[in-house]
């Protein structure tokens, strides 16, 4: 195994995501995913960018904003450690950014290829499963925190002008 190979194995074992992979599904996810270093205020994507990479954070925060018209850009998550962005790169339908994505400060994410990983899933479902009911958690979440955010920018708009 190569030294590449076996370093992006070894961040995403970090990772509670990928815990319960055995190890040759977990060869596969380090077979299609390369390892990044970010800076400060470096954008990862565009909203409106092709859809490309999944990502992990392994260090660091990123910034997900959508730009709202007679507001600007907004921020609508801070991606943590271990938290994933740019899941709808898995989904067959979206075929570009919904938000864009910036790093708060230095660190290192995980990107996997988006079009990699859904032939992967397609061709051992064991893993597609396993990626997929996850993924469906995070989306879920995702959800939930958004319309909570809807609901306190309804409830309080003037607050929002500041």
């Amino acid at each position: 195994m190569n030294n590449v190979l076996e370093q992006t194995m070894n961040e995403l074992q970090k990772i509670p995501w990928f815990k319960e992979l055995d190890k040759k599904h977990l060869e596969k996810m380090a077979s299609i995913t390369t390892l990044r270093h970010v800076r400060t205020d470096e954008v990862l994507f565009h909203e409106g960018d092709k859809e490309d990479y999944l990502y992990i954070v392994i260090t660091g925060r990123i910034a997900l904003e959508i730009f709202v018209p007679h507001r600007g850009k907004i921020r609508i998550y801070t991606a943590e450690p271990q938290d994933l962005f740019g899941w709808s790169s898995v989904t067959p339908i979206v075929h570009q950014r919904t938000a864009g994505a910036t790093s708060v400060m230095d660190g290192l994410v995980a990107c996997i290829d988006s079009e990699k990983l859904r032939h992967v899933c397609e061709e051992d479902h064991d893993l597609g499963y396993l990626v997929m009911r996850r993924l469906a958690n995070i989306v879920a979440s995702r959800l939930l925190v958004t319309r909570l955010q809807l609901l306190d920018m309804f409830a309080h708009p003037e607050s929002q002008n500041a």
